[in-house]
């Protein structure tokens, strides 16, 4: 894995994400948390699973094109990183609401959802934890600027395996927000929609990207002042 994408920041964006997850997908949480049904937590558990299952699959798809992108041109590498990491500085100005910018990009996705979404709608409502796994797969694939944002990220892993294990961290890291949101619907919604922590969560992630630009050009430029240094010698 490369120096700015490791497990530990996927597990804390995921973390420091789950307050704009909430407000994209806890709504289906909240739907379980809500029901009067048997087997509400089964179902709960079984949708996020689906929808981790999707991130992680999505993981490995990015970090084998990725890899095939390096191996072809390595400077597309280094670019994508750098990108990656500027998008990540986006987020974190997104969820902390000081530019909406992010928005837009979300709307690209919506040409695609159009087409999963009636699959989504035919498993409703939810009364078998079947349904709910297959449910929860399908909303992985919801647009979303956070997890564009973050597969990006990961892809400059630029391997399937490893981008697909930072995915996971990413999805296990929004499992505590998804989970309460499903168990205590409203009440948890409002608290993480407050102000101070969408301001703390966005600062968080843009000291994130911050970080990752600065390591990544500093990479960079440490391995061209290497070879310039043999060159001349």
């Amino acid at each position: 894995m490369n120096e700015s994408a490791t497990l530990l920041g996927a597990l804390l964006l995921g973390l420091m994400g789950g307050i704009h997850c909430i407000g994209m997908c806890g709504g289906i949480s909240s739907a379980f948390g809500l029901s009067v049904n048997n087997g509400r937590y089964q179902k709960l558990l079984a949708y996020n699973f689906g929808r981790i299952s999707s991130y992680t699959l999505m993981g490995g798809l990015s970090g084998l094109v990725m890899g095939w992108m390096q191996a072809q041109w390595l400077p597309a590498a280094t670019v994508l990183r750098v990108t990656a990491n500027l998008l990540l500085i986006v987020m974190g100005l997104y969820l902390a609401n000081w530019w909406l910018g992010l928005a837009r990009i979300e709307a690209i996705g919506h040409k695609v959802w159009k087409h999963i979404q009636p699959w989504g709608r035919q498993l409703l409502p939810v009364e078998r934890v079947s349904q709910a796994m297959a449910l929860g797969m399908l909303w992985g694939w919801l647009p979303c600027g956070l997890i564009y944002t973050t597969l990006l990220w990961t892809a400059t892993a630029a391997n399937w395996l490893d981008s697909a294990s930072l995915m996971l961290a990413f999805g296990l890291g929004t499992l505590p927000a998804m989970l309460a949101t499903g168990l205590f619907a409203q009440q948890l919604r409002s608290h993480l929609q407050r102000r101070a922590v969408r301001t703390v969560a966005g600062l968080m992630i843009i000291a994130f990207g911050v970080y990752g630009v600065v390591t990544v050009v500093g990479h960079s430029s440490s391995a061209h002042s290497g070879h310039v240094g043999q060159h001349q010698h």
